[in-house]
């Protein structure tokens, strides 16, 4: 009996989209929460939790704003950490392409809001991987399946 096919494209496009949807919101939280190089300098640059969110404002930021971005930030981690989740069930388990496949596709969209779309390529390669592992079958099963019933009906 030969090993089952898997959906290897859309598990690698999906994990590579996962990874720049990480990415993505890593950058938010330096943007939210600050980053040495992205700063200002001077004692506003100096101060816990402005960035370069409040810096770019020049101190007309309203406080619940550089709150709301660690928020989306949050949220495009998680969508990160869902869309790798995924495409590893989606390898692991490829008979329930259809859920998997849901999922990264749902979670790829959704990542707009809290990681940019994976700086815009995740959103693409995971928007690519969602819709092959939701079109894809296992050809190979098929194949066994007819052979079998061929040579028991002769």
């Amino acid at each position: 009996m030969s090993e089952p096919m898997k959906p290897v494209a859309a598990f690698i496009l999906s994990l590579v989209a996962g990874v720049f949807i990480l990415l993505g919101s890593v950058v938010m939280f330096m943007f939210a929460l600050g980053f040495p190089g992205m700063m200002m300098g001077g004692i506003e640059g100096m101060q816990v939790g402005t960035g370069m969110t409040a810096s770019m404002m020049g101190g007309m930021m309203v406080p619940w704003m550089l709150g709301s971005v660690s928020v989306l930030a949050a949220f495009g981690l998680a969508s990160g950490i869902m869309v790798i989740l995924g495409s590893v069930m989606l390898y692991t388990r490829p008979a329930e392409n259809y859920l998997w496949g849901a999922l990264i596709l749902a979670f790829s969209v959704v990542s707009l809001l809290g990681s940019m779309g994976g700086l815009l390529v995740g959103l693409v390669l995971g928007v690519l991987g969602g819709i092959l592992a939701l079109t894809w079958n296992d050809a190979g099963k098929l194949r066994e399946q007819a052979h079998v019933a061929l040579s028991t009906s002769a």
